[in-house]
């Protein structure tokens, strides 16, 4: 759309600014493959373990062996601290902080639409744009990898998403701030844009499937009836009840071994409620809590805490509320200190700042202990691929295109400075063909690191639980 002068002008100067970046960052710059001077792979391993349950340690790290891949996925931390010891754009944001390849998908807005954008944020907080777009090209790598793809078609996956983030970072650096904040990437725009019918028929099932993904749908396959009322079905290690878990949730954590669950969850749900918005605090209390367990959840996450809340209405209709211990993001030693004074507010607040449209439930409270958690729906039509479902490159590869839309969409929209990073990448593919050389070299370093850490297993060092 044709803009007014006056915004014409502002955009004029907004990209010569990023454009000026380039003198004291250059984008040939971004092949570099720094390290941190202080770079001990097991001792910080053993670093994001602290604080963590300790029985649950063992399976973190049995997950996390699986793969190079899954070591990455599980470690945001160490690349956190690499790219930090490198110069940096000079442009700052909201960013996710773990923006990798998985950490992307379907899900519904309030409006029951299906959309696509980043679904963890977990270690939201400001940093450069681009640690976002370097988190996401070296998982492309990883996953190639994975796959038993070259490294001619990773490189190309890599370059590809690099050039996609840059037109629609150029796309949305034209827009006025009310257009950026309204859009979003819906199924059917995606759909339109895939470059096979094999991949229309792949988003296709991935968006039935997330349509399936509904509470009423979840009721059977989370639940089953006890003396006449509902419960969550234990499967441990990765569901279980708080009551029974006395030895796995010992020390400070004795607070969530609770057989009193009215007891340990009320408090928790009346903080809760006070960071909704008043109609969905409405809605909300028009539910009941009626049952809880611990989930453990993903890879990186294991070990922290994570409760289902079970709730029914009057008409016993369920909602499942996912509450979800929130950590220090990994950014903040490299960065600034939080800003919101709870860690589960900060990430809400930079799930609500990038997201095109947040969970309708979406807030934060506290637990036991002091802890500081986020609480969500559990499932709401959310559905992502799995690695194993890419057969050949070109399908890996459009989906590392969509991902990079979703993060300049993102980005975009929570830093309103979409215009300095265009000026920042300008028009030639001189910041995609770094980006490409960087993404291989420190994926050869991730399986570098992969490599330590299996030995520190098998030494004994780190105990690792088989992988479930």
């Amino acid at each position: 759309m044709s803009m007014p002068d006056a915004r014409h002008t502002l955009f004029q100067q907004q990209y010569a600014a990023g454009k000026a970046l380039r003198q004291e960052h250059s984008r040939a710059d971004h092949a570099r493959c720094a390290l941190s001077a202080h770079r001990d792979i097991v001792a910080m391993v053993e670093a994001t373990s602290h604080g963590r349950v300790p029985a649950l340690v063992p399976l973190r790290y049995g997950r996390m062996s699986a793969s190079p891949f899954a070591f990455f996925r599980g470690l945001a931390m160490i690349q956190a601290a690499d790219l930090a010891a490198a110069p940096h754009s000079g442009i700052a944001l909201q960013i996710c902080g773990d923006a990798h390849l998985m950490n992307y998908g379907f899900f519904a807005s309030p409006e029951r639409q299906l959309i696509f954008d980043i679904n963890d944020f977990d270690e939201t907080h400001p940093g450069p744009w681009e640690w976002d777009l370097k988190r996401l090209a070296v998982s492309l790598v990883l996953a190639a990898r994975a796959r038993g793809f070259s490294d001619a078609d990773a490189r190309d996956m890599v370059l590809r998403a690099a050039g996609t983030y840059q037109r629609r970072i150029h796309d949305y650096a034209r827009m006025g701030q009310l257009e950026v904040w309204y859009s979003k990437l819906g199924f059917e725009q995606l759909l339109s844009h895939a470059p096979s019918e094999d991949i229309r028929q792949q988003m296709l099932k991935l968006a039935a499937k997330a349509r399936n993904q509904t509470q009423e749908k979840l009721l059977p396959k989370m639940t089953e009836r006890e003396d006449g009322s509902l419960r969550l079905r234990d499967n441990p290690p990765v569901i279980f009840h708080l009551g029974q878990a006395e030895d796995m949730l010992a020390g400070d954590d004795s607070g969530l071994a609770c057989e009193d669950i009215q007891q340990l969850i009320q408090p928790m749900l009346h903080q809760y409620g006070g960071t909704l918005k008043e109609d969905r605090r409405e809605l909300l209390g028009r539910f009941r809590p009626v049952d809880a367990a611990f989930k453990v959840v993903g890879v990186g996450s294991v070990g922290t805490r994570c409760l289902v809340v079970l709730l029914q209405d009057n008409y016993d209709q369920p909602l499942f509320l996912q509450l979800k211990e929130a950590r220090s993001s990994v950014l903040e030693p490299y960065t600034q200190r939080c800003a919101h004074g709870h860690q589960g507010k900060r990430v809400v607040f930079g799930q609500r700042v990038m997201q095109a449209a947040s969970d309708l439930f979406l807030g934060w409270t506290s637990g036991p202990g002091g802890r500081h958690f986020y609480v969500r729906q559990l499932r709401d039509m959310k559905a992502a691929p799995t690695l194993e479902a890419f057969a050949a490159p070109g399908a890996l590869g459009a989906y590392g295109q969509a991902c990079a839309w979703a993060l300049a969409r993102a980005q975009a929209k929570a830093g309103g400075c979409a215009a300095r990073i265009a000026g920042y990448l300008g028009q030639s593919d001189r910041f995609q063909l770094a980006l490409g050389e960087y993404a291989l070299r420190y994926a050869d370093q991730v399986e570098a690191d992969y490599a330590s850490f299996k030995a520190a297993i098998r030494g004994g060092r780190l105990n690792a639980a088989t992988p479930d």
